[in-house]
């Protein structure tokens, strides 16, 4: 039976909690009094549907059922997690927190506050053991981080199963000891933002300027390294000391103006307002979270391939996922979905059609999953064995194109001690686009040479190979090139 997670707010931040615990196969109850929540809250889920998948390298699960309830009563009922994401009000807080926990007094309740601290949302509450800071960053169905806040007075163990609870949906839950005010990273942000809104102020950037010089420089550092270790690096051979040297009497010279705060008044707001028009007015809001998430995918896919930071997450998932797929039984054979994706702008040609080359990527894609599935993974290569691939056949039968989902199955046509004989089908839909007969043999990479797969490999390997005996040969199995259909 799916889990239920109570939301309540349907703004952005609700919104993508919404598709994070939706897309993981949660039911979700959303509740915001807004008439207009169920578009809003439904066009954030589109796009994470477009997105979320294709950070995985395994099939998502089914995905729950989504309801909006007409009350926050109705929305908690039965909730095994709740999460809060209504206006930064403290009255307003503490009067939804009041109503959820005449219905669920024992539930978890997350609060994505950004500012308050937790024992601020626990005040006069009827349990502030369940009470959390749970705050998350946009788009909360991509980027991984939520910020957990306890108090003294929360539940240790009901924030332990609350950390489990997220790790479940692919988040990274980072525990923060002692609680402030906004935390650690909008803290982090507050002082960037105070500092950019006095170059423009000033006159010496615009706020396209001071995007660029993030985006284009340290902010891909930071997205993978963070602040101390990248300057621990810029240290050199020395390392932290060294850089504290040579930078630390620097802290002391007028660069910024961090504890200075410029008049928030309607002349810098407009001043802003018009830059970013201008910066980025051409683009709706709907056409900028798509493209942001593109880049996303691309960014953290990155990470991933190099199991480093927000990519080992997304690893970490991916095992947690493979660990509950069941090994198909000889009565419900079928080819195994291992991997989903999407066409992005980087694997297409001229035509517009997927190039041959990520046919074949799409291909490795579906059988590396398939390997890590069976524990052929990179800790396995670790140890000095592998599987390679000695033979490929490739069939392209249909069209894929700018967008375009994709999924990856296999069928084990034959496997025994060395062999690994398998049938890939690269699907849009139910149409298969592309077809691949592989023959992979398991080698002892030191000695060069091929060698018997151990138990704990063929333990997992056989079942399905069994199970799959009984499925009909493919027709494209066994062609060579040219064979007439």
């Amino acid at each position: 039976m799916a889990r239920k997670a109570g939301i309540i707010g349907g703004g952005v931040i609700g919104g993508g909690w919404a598709a994070r615990f939706l897309l993981n196969g949660w039911d979700v109850a959303v509740f915001d009094p807004d008439p207009e929540a169920p578009r809003k809250v439904g066009e954030v889920i589109a796009n994470a549907r477009r997105a979320l998948p294709a950070l995985s390298d395994g099939p998502m699960p089914p995905e729950g059922k989504l309801s909006f309830a007409s009350t926050i009563t109705e929305a908690v009922e039965g909730a095994d997690y709740i999460q809060e994401s209504v206006s930064e009000r403290l009255d307003l807080k503490h009067r939804v927190f009041a109503q959820i926990q005449q219905v669920a007094p024992g539930t978890p309740i997350g609060s994505s506050t950004s500012g308050f601290k937790p024992s601020e949302l626990q005040q006069n509450a009827a349990n502030p053991a369940t009470i959390f800071v749970a705050h998350p960053f946009n788009p909360v169905y991509l980027l991984p981080l939520a910020e957990i806040v306890p108090s003294a007075k929360s539940d240790p163990a009901l924030i332990d199963s609350a950390k489990e609870t997220l790790r479940e949906i692919g988040m990274f839950p980072l525990h923060i000891r002692k609680e402030i005010d906004a935390h650690i990273a909008d803290r982090f942000l507050e002082a960037v933002w105070r500092e950019a809104l006095w170059l423009v102020k000033d006159g010496i950037a615009t706020t396209e300027e001071i995007d660029e010089a993030i985006r284009m420089g340290f902010g891909l550092r930071w997205g993978q390294m963070g602040l101390f270790e990248t300057y621990r690096i810029a240290g050199g051979e020395a390392g932290m000391k060294h850089f504290m040297a040579q930078f630390g009497p620097c802290l002391t010279w007028p660069w910024t103006k961090l504890m200075d705060v410029p008049e928030f008044n309607d002349e810098l707001v407009d001043l802003i307002a018009g830059q970013s028009d201008a910066q980025s007015g051409h683009h709706s809001i709907r056409e900028l979270e798509r493209i942001r998430d593109q880049n996303l995918i691309g960014f953290l896919r990155v990470l991933k391939e190099r199991n480093w930071g927000a990519g080992k997450v997304l690893l970490d998932h991916d095992a947690r996922r493979r660990q509950a797929m069941p090994a198909p039984s000889p009565d419900h054979a079928q080819p195994m979905e291992m991997a989903r994706m999407h066409v992005l702008p980087g694997w297409i040609d001229y035509n517009g059609h997927m190039t041959e080359s990520r046919y074949l990527f799409a291909a490795s894609e579906t059988s590396d999953a398939f390997l890590r599935h069976i524990g052929a993974d990179i800790a396995y290569v670790g140890t000095g064995f592998s599987y390679y691939t000695a033979e490929t056949h490739i069939m392209h039968l249909g069209e894929a194109k700018l967008g375009d989902a994709l999924s990856g199955t296999v069928q084990v046509i034959h496997a025994d001690e060395k062999r690994l004989h398998i049938f890939i089908r690269i699907l849009k839909g139910d149409e298969a686009v592309a077809t691949l007969e592989q023959m992979l043999l398991h080698v002892d990479m030191k000695a060069g040479k091929t060698c018997a797969a151990p138990p704990a490999i063929l333990d997992r390997l056989l079942p399905i190979a069994k199970a799959h005996a009984a499925l009909p040969k493919p027709e494209a199995a066994g062609r060579h090139v040219g064979q007439k259909k």
